[in-house]
């Protein structure tokens, strides 16, 4: 019999499944929109802000934070009155390529009027340099 100061552990509120855990670093639609991005060359926060899907100011400083404290991006100083930063994929986050690029895969094949790859590099280049004006 326990002791009265003994706790029992608490039971896991679900299995320790790669797939679930994955999913509750990275698996909502603003974090894996801002992976995309800073894969396709954007670093940031105003950067991330004219990306088409428009995401709000809260959710994208929120989303930046838990990628940053997960490893997946890192944070560097490039400007320091106001202190700006740039956002880079890490070792991590960079594996994270052929998981977006089987995304986009599979959209293409069973969503119809989804962009290629090539055409979202296209479209991201238009839209940056449209931006930059």
């Amino acid at each position: 019999m326990m002791s009265p100061s003994r706790k029992t552990p608490p039971k896991p509120a679900r299995l320790p499944c790669p797939l679930a855990s994955s999913l509750d670093i990275f698996g909502d639609k603003w974090s894996l929109l801002v992976i995309r991005d800073l894969f396709f060359g954007k670093k940031t926060f105003g950067e991330f802000q004219k990306s088409p899907e428009h995401i709000p100011s809260n959710i994208l400083a929120e989303r930046l934070k838990r990628l940053e404290s997960t490893g997946i991006i890192r944070k560097s100083a490039y400007q320091q009155k106001p202190v700006r930063y740039a956002y880079l994929l890490t070792e991590k986050g960079e594996h994270l390529g052929p998981v977006m690029k089987a995304m986009v895969d599979w959209g293409n094949k069973y969503i119809p009027g989804t962009y290629s790859f090539s055409e979202i590099m296209e479209m991201m280049k238009k839209n940056s340099g449209s931006q930059n004006e």
